[in-house]
């Protein structure tokens, strides 16, 4: 990941593109990927119109107090995963916010787990309410956690 570049591209840039273009974007590198990837260690894999795939590693420094991986590692790939998922089905100025995630943890990850990938699919997108859902899954296809969100588009100005 060390040549990966790291930013926040400006709004007026974000603006200019649908949202499967933008993606697509960060996919190819011609946009910076965002911070919380570098920090988390998460990457985005794939992108389609209302699909988003996310991979990342469990590691120790994700650990908690109680001996496993925090569950804010699983997520926030799930919240990235599902947000993306509505992401690109957004029109050239829209943009969108997450108003709520609800995030099933069904079993604990760890360092041995090795990679997981969160998937998000859209649900329904509506004028100004977008709806996800998606799973994170180690290569066996063993299932982590799963989650549905919900969130408000904001038209175009």
């Amino acid at each position: 990941m060390s040549d990966i570049t790291y930013g926040v591209v400006p709004i007026e840039t974000l603006l200019q593109h649908d949202g499967l273009t933008f993606l697509r974007g960060l996919l190819e590198g011609r946009f910076p990927a965002p911070p919380i990837a570098q920090t988390l260690g998460f990457t985005l894999n794939e992108v389609e119109y209302g699909r988003a795939l996310f991979s990342g590693t469990p590691q120790l420094r994700h650990y908690n107090p109680i001996g496993s991986v925090h569950g804010g590692f699983a997520m926030t790939l799930l919240d990235s995963a599902l947000g993306c998922a509505v992401h690109t089905t957004l029109g050239k100025g829209e943009t969108y916010t997450t108003l709520e995630i609800k995030v099933n943890l069904v079993r604990p990850l760890t360092e041995r787990t090795g990679e997981v990938r969160a998937e998000g699919r859209i649900i329904h997108r509506g004028r100004t309410v977008g709806t996800a859902e998606g799973e994170i899954k180690d290569s066996a296809g063993k299932l982590y956690a799963h989650a549905t969100t919900t969130c408000m588009i904001f038209p175009a100005r």
